[in-house]
């Protein structure tokens, strides 16, 4: 297969590149570089089955023929990171919904198969736990710049399923939780990165809120996998599924566990949402999926544990670190 992935220079977008090479297609990729970066595909540039473009995505004419080249077409091109979302909330609802307009507009017109990634954001302050697929999104009021992402990627599925339903386009949507791994950054709010970068540092790691908020991280590698099965499984098209780990961690025992891995003296330090963020900052006390949905649909469940997820970030940020003379 000739696969196009939207956003494909960036974390997750490089690492799916990886696996599809892998398993004997061909690849190409559209990035602005907005987030994501050349590094992450530079170990791929040269490769007899993988090509990329640096351009906008909103690009209609080049996207048309992105589009019309591949079989099929991952979209994860979006904004990312609670920082830029709450920085940036004019980008981040423009991106997200005009770019997943253009990739299902152009697709529609020779039923080319759609992915698109949206985000456990989208289950907003629900207190239904675990989050599973059909259960009700909570969103804040939309004068909380919090929830301008995950209401944008809600819209991206609606979208998505409508094109489904009205046009008989082949889609499939995922939402993704707390995909962590190597190369991916902490410059945007990602905390695992943030974290691993600090300890490495011997700085204090800075906790927001009181730390008691929980999460579940999934190791990209894992994510990927999932990726690639969905896209090829049938009874997939025109549903929505869960990708993620649901064993779950504070971020303060995070923090612990992180110092530990590292051998660190770094110090705990709690920073109010209001200095992190924003005042009136609002954030989700937990967050746990329910795969049961995509493991009866591809048979997938995570393998990497929360120990190798943060040694595999450890490893990669010393590797990256540079040398001093």
């Amino acid at each position: 297969m000739h696969y196009l992935i939207t956003g494909g220079a960036g974390f997750i977008g490089s690492h799916l590149a990886d696996e599809l090479i892998g398993r004997g297609h061909t690849v190409t990729v559209i990035d602005d570089l907005s987030t994501g970066s050349i590094r992450n595909i530079a170990h791929l540039r040269g490769h007899d089955r993988f090509q990329y473009r640096i351009a906008d995505m909103l690009d209609a004419p080049l996207l048309a023929e992105l589009v019309d080249e591949a079989d099929a077409t991952f979209h994860l091109a979006a904004a990312v990171g609670v920082q830029l979302i709450v920085e940036s909330p004019v980008r981040t609802i423009e991106t997200n919904v005009r770019c997943t307009e253009l990739v299902l507009e152009l697709a529609a017109k020779k039923k080319k198969k759609v992915l698109i990634t949206s985000t456990s954001e989208v289950y907003g302050k629900s207190m239904d736990i675990p989050f599973r697929e059909d259960g009700d999104l909570v969103m804040g009021a939309t004068t909380r710049g919090r929830w301008s992402y995950a209401c944008s990627k809600a819209i991206d599925e609606f979208l998505a399923i409508a094109y489904w339903r009205e046009q008989r386009l082949p889609t499939v949507v995922v939402r993704l939780f707390n995909t962590v791994g190597p190369r991916q950054t902490g410059r945007y709010g990602m905390v695992i990165p943030r974290f691993v970068a600090q300890a490495l540092a011997n700085e204090p790691l800075t906790v927001y809120g009181d730390g008691r908020q929980t999460r579940c991280f999934t190791h990209v590698d894992d994510a990927v996998r999932a990726l690639a099965e969905l896209m090829t499984c049938e009874e997939a098209v025109g549903d929505v599924y869960n990708i993620g780990n649901n064993s779950e961690i504070s971020i303060f025992d995070l923090a612990g566990r992180i110092r530990q891995l590292t051998q660190s003296s770094s110090e705990i330090v709690y920073v109010p949402y209001s200095v992190a963020y924003e005042e009136n900052f609002e954030d989700m006390p937990r967050r746990v999926p329910s795969i049961d949905k995509i493991e009866e649909a591809i048979g997938w469940k995570p393998e990497c544990d929360l120990d190798q997820i943060i040694r595999s970030v450890v490893d990669h940020q010393r590797a990256e670190a540079p040398v001093l003379i």
